[in-house]
């Protein structure tokens, strides 16, 4: 059928004409989709504001050949507006949007689209520190993809953990034995947080030192880039942010 609705979620945009919009979105049901909003920059545009970043709405879209052209959209989580006004929840699902921008259309599934609109309600109330969410949300994506961190026994050979070592190219945690030189040394309160992060166990999370969250935030960074193969442009804000606990100290 030549229309077709869905749920999504806006994680970018970009100007085309005078009026309109093409706009990306990792949808529910239809993987990534890109399409053209006609007519939403005009200040009289019934559904603008409903597609704009970090925003899901409900959409109704017409199938084009190389672009699809939405119709009509109706909001199901204004959570921009909360979102902007703060600059770590921002940077945060800056970052957040632009990972689910570089997912391979093998990739963007349901499971994919319910946790980016999971992690972006809980940005957009405050529920936890905005780096944490993003740093679960960052595992959790990897995870779905096929690429969970080893955080228990030795990511290359298997040896029975705990192992201070980490690196992103062999696939988390390490032993000595496998641990290049130079290899970034990781304490147990990280590790700790790491599994607590990938789990959701929020009240290990929210209790850790903010030395261990910054640690974590960078080792996470780190092998989420290595394996996306390519640099989060947004991740360099975030992790230039001292974050609320930080700055209490």
């Amino acid at each position: 059928m030549p229309t077709y609705r869905d749920e999504v979620v806006v994680l970018r945009t970009h100007k085309l004409g005078e009026a309109d919009r093409i706009v990306t979105c990792l949808s529910r049901r239809n993987g990534k989709i890109r399409a053209v909003a006609k007519g939403v920059r005009r200040t009289s545009s019934r559904f603008g504001a409903r597609l704009e970043p970090f925003m899901v709405a409900d959409v109704q879209l017409y199938r084009g050949r190389s672009l699809d052209i939405v119709q009509q959209a109706e909001s199901l989580g204004a959570y921009g507006a909360e979102i902007a006004v703060h600059y770590d929840r921002y940077t945060a699902a800056s970052a957040m949007v632009e990972t689910a921008d570089r997912l391979n259309e093998a990739e963007a599934t349901p499971q994919q689209y319910l946790l980016l609109v999971g992690g972006l309600r809980a940005l957009s109330r405050g529920d936890h520190a905005a780096r944490s969410i993003l740093d679960s949300y960052l595992l959790r994506a990897m995870a779905m993809s096929g690429w969970a961190p080893g955080l228990g026994d030795c990511a290359r050979c298997g040896l029975p953990g705990p192992h201070g070592a980490f690196v992103a190219q062999l696939g988390g945690i390490v032993c000595t034995d496998c641990a290049p030189a130079g290899s970034v040394h990781v304490d147990l309160t990280t590790t700790d947080l790491l599994q607590a992060l990938i789990a959701g166990e929020w009240e290990t999370v929210d209790a850790a030192p903010a030395a261990a969250t910054a640690a974590a935030s960078g080792l996470v960074a780190a092998y989420a880039q290595w394996h996306l193969e390519r640099g989060i442009r947004a991740l360099e804000h975030v992790l230039n942010d001292p974050g609320p606990q930080e700055a209490r100290r």
